[in-house]
Formats: structure tokens, sequence, C-alpha cells
């Protein structure tokens, strides 16, 4: 679901429209991929024979990426073309020189009538440009990002929202040359998305509050911040620890559906992980997506050949982030695997840690050094007593004779520079426990599997809990 809150027409229509979007950004000399909007296949097709296949298309007004893709062949450009041009509102479409490789970076901007314009937090795609962001892992803050780099798209995407005259929030997406600081402006979002979504959770700015008050009329400066009670809407979050987002696709349902990546968002639901690290946000996420997955060990992947683990790297569908883990298992190198995925090596790096914090527990014997280690990644009891060939009971019981207990640190939007009035937290291995402790009353909610049998007497407890506190 998406929403334009306070924005006029003519931003939207110089948003969504792509020729006038390209026009657009020309006339603020911000840089665009070489492009072309066409209303035909034949245009099409005279455009990709000037600069080259392989090329994106993109249709206008369809939200997801819907109707477009990645065309290798001129075959694939007359089919995709012609889904797009079907799918788009307008019957046009935007035939893109294909940049797949480059990284992907977003900025969720918020701007008000008075021209006031903050940058509410910046993500990085795991997935490099080819895969539509909402298929794609992501992380918060971006984590390859040099300053220089960093400030420059960030400049930009003030510039850009600006221009447009967006009044209430934006997402604006560039493609960044990885050996260079060539960049490019992909699309932008003059909405609320699910890029806000996972935006606002990542940092506790209430991102569709805020864009509601300025369609009302309110200006940044005059809105406050709820979470602090002191500052107001044009301060810019802080976050002083990693947010990782993954993607639940429908496949387990639809057992015959293309499972290739592109263009075309095929996700329906996400899931949101905060952590201290990149490795420890990476294994919660995989927990909480539900598909009985405990850790980056895929069930059917070890039986396979290294030359067949070499091949699958070469699939981009939604199980390659397990095949990276398992190709360094094989110690197929990072360098490698960067050369037929072009990921990121500091994020292959960080799988890389991973595994290898599996290797240290199958091992060494256990001890409070490593179990404290392995907790600070992300590891739970159960697969820690898997790969150390304990039971899980006495996981627990060596974590629990140590002091190795979870605290829990604050998401307050300013990193403690103020005090928070209604934070929310995350758990954590380190030291410091942030919490505070409060004498009211308390719900608790538990919830069980479908296979999960209640008697009675313990079904009948979980009730009055919830109705009456303890």
């Amino acid at each position: 679901m998406c929403v334009c809150f306070g924005t006029g027409t003519e931003g939207i229509k110089n948003a969504e429209d792509r020729q006038a979007f390209k026009d657009m950004m020309e006339s603020i000399k911000e840089p665009c991929i070489a492009s072309k909007v066409v209303e035909n296949i034949e245009d099409a097709i005279e455009f990709t024979k000037e600069i080259g296949l392989p090329v994106i298309i993109r249709p206008a007004y369809t939200l997801g990426g819907t109707g477009g893709g990645i065309a290798e062949t001129f075959e694939e450009l007359e089919e995709i073309a012609g889904s797009g041009l079907r799918m788009s509102r307008v019957h046009q479409i935007l035939v893109e020189k294909c940049i797949t490789g480059w990284k992907e970076v977003e900025y969720e901007v918020m701007r008000d009538s008075a021209g006031n314009c903050i940058t509410i937090c910046n993500m990085e795609n795991l997935d490099p440009v080819g895969v539509h962001t909402g298929d794609s892992i992501v992380v918060a803050p971006s984590q390859t990002l040099a300053d220089k780099e960093y400030q420059m798209l960030r400049t930009s995407a003030i510039k850009i929202i600006s221009a447009l005259k967006i009044e209430g929030g934006c997402n604006v997406q560039f493609a960044l040359n990885p050996n260079s600081f060539e960049y490019a402006v992909i699309e932008v979002n003059p909405r609320v998305s699910r890029s806000s979504a996972l935006a606002s959770k990542a940092t506790g700015y209430p991102i569709a509050k805020v864009a509601t008050k300025i369609a009302l009329g309110y200006t940044l400066d005059e809105i406050k911040n709820e979470v602090t009670g002191k500052t107001y809407a044009c301060f810019e979050p802080v976050l002083d620890y990693v947010v990782v987002k993954i993607p639940k696709w429908p496949f387990k349902k639809f057992l015959t559906a293309n499972r290739t990546l592109g263009t075309q968002m095929k996700a329906t639901g996400e899931v949101m992980a905060i952590a201290p690290n990149l490795e420890a946000g990476l294994m919660k996420a995989i927990r909480s997506l539900e598909e009985n997955m405990n850790s980056f060990i895929m069930p059917g992947l070890q039986s396979l050949e290294k030359e067949e683990i070499l091949e699958k790297l070469k699939d981009i569908d939604n199980d390659r982030i397990f095949v990276i883990a398992e190709a360094i298992r094989r110690e197929i190198s990072v360098e490698q695997i960067h050369e037929i995925t072009t990921i990121d090596r500091f994020f292959i790096g960080s799988i890389y840690k991973i595994v290898r914090m599996e290797n240290e527990l199958a091992i060494n014997e256990m001890n409070s050094r490593l179990l404290l280690k392995a907790k600070k990644l992300g590891f739970p009891d159960k697969v820690i007593a898997k790969l150390s060939g304990k039971t899980e009971e006495e996981i627990r019981r060596i974590r629990l004779e140590n002091g190795i207990i979870a605290n829990f640190k604050m998401v307050d939007t300013c990193a403690a520079e103020f005090e928070a009035k209604t934070p929310y937290y995350y758990s954590s291995y380190d030291e410091e426990n942030e919490a505070k402790q409060s004498d009211k009353r308390k719900i608790m909610v538990l919830r069980f599997s479908d296979q999960f049998e209640l008697d009675k007497e313990l079904n009948l407890i979980i009730v009055v809990c919830m109705a009456y506190g303890p």
C-alpha cells in the first residue's frame, strides 16, 4: 500500500511520469542512466540498438516494478516491452541501459511546505542493481559507503526532493558505481511506501504521521518528536545499531513459480531485525522468516558438488544468500564469489564470519569465551548445541552459569543524545543494558505454533495475564 500526502499533482507527475522525471533530472543536472521513453515496441528496439543490450524496461505509473524486467536479447525485449506497455496506465515505458552490478542505495527524505528538508535514513541493498529493492536484502544505515559517497548522495536526494516540491515523505533510489564516485538517479517514489515503513521502524521516526501533519500545514520545526518529547521532526534520526530487512516470498505456496528475482517485485512481505552488528542482524532476520531456518545452513545444499555450488551462485533467486554461505564452506574465496555475484565484498565477508564461527563451534571445546562470541554474532542456543555436539539444555546451563544473558538496547531516534520518553528496544549480548525498569502493570503475550498443544490450565493463565496483567 502506498499513500501520497501533501504533494501536489505536478510533483507526483514529475516523479512518476518517466519522460517528465528524466526532463526534471536533466534540468537540475542530476545524472540519469542512458534511457528513452517510448510508447511502442518498435521504438524500444530502435533505441536498444543504439545503446546495446542488456536493457531494463520500467513501465510508467505501476507499483513494484509491475510489467518491467531485464532484457538480455531482442526476443526478451519484445516480450517484456509488450507486457510493460500493457501494464502502464499511460501506455509508456522507459528503456534504460542496464548497469547491473552497481550498488543500489536509497534515501528516505522528508520535506515541508516551507522548504525544510531532512534525510531520515539511508539504506543499502545487499543485492546490486538488477534486483527490485522489495526483493533485496536491505541494510540500514549503509555499510559500504565512504563519507564522501554518503554526503554526495544525501545532497543529491535533498536537491531532487526540493526540485519536485515534495511535501511529505519521499524515497530516492540511486545506483552507485562501486569503482568510482559515478552515480545515477534510478527513480523517486513521491509517497509513503514499503521503504518508508522500513525506515520508520528502523529509526523510530513516525514518517506517515509526520507526513500527515505536513499535509495539514504544519512544518517540521512545529512537529514534536514523541519519542524524545524534546526534539522536533526537523531533527535527523541517528542510528547506533544495524537494521536488516529480508523479504518473504510466497514460493512455498506456489511451487511452480519462477523464483528468479529481477526488477519486478515478487515478495509479499518482509521481516526486520535490529542488532549491534550486521552478522547478528542477518541471523535474527533469518529466524524471523518462520521457514524453520535458524542459521545459514540450508538443507539440500550440502549434498551438491563444489561445481554445482559455483553454478548456483549465478542464479539470482531467494536462496542466493544461503548458497553464498555454502560456497564459503567449500572454500570458494570471497573474491571469486564477488566476481560471480557482484555483491560487495563487505557483505560476503559478514557471511564469512558467520561460517567461520560455525567451524569454531564444531572443532573447539565449548567454553564461556567461545559461547559469548557466538551469541554476539546472533547464534541461537539450538544452533550452537547442534554444531558443538551438545544439547540445548547444556548450552543454556553454560550461558546462565557464566552470566551470558541478553541485554536490551534502546531505539530512541537520537543515539542517547536526549532522554527518550517512549523508546523501544532490541536484544543484544553486549554488556550494557539500557532497558529501564518500570513498576507499571505489564502484559505478556505468548505465541505458540499450531503444533503446540496447550492444556486448559496454561491456556487460562495466558488469558488472565493478557486481560489483567500481574
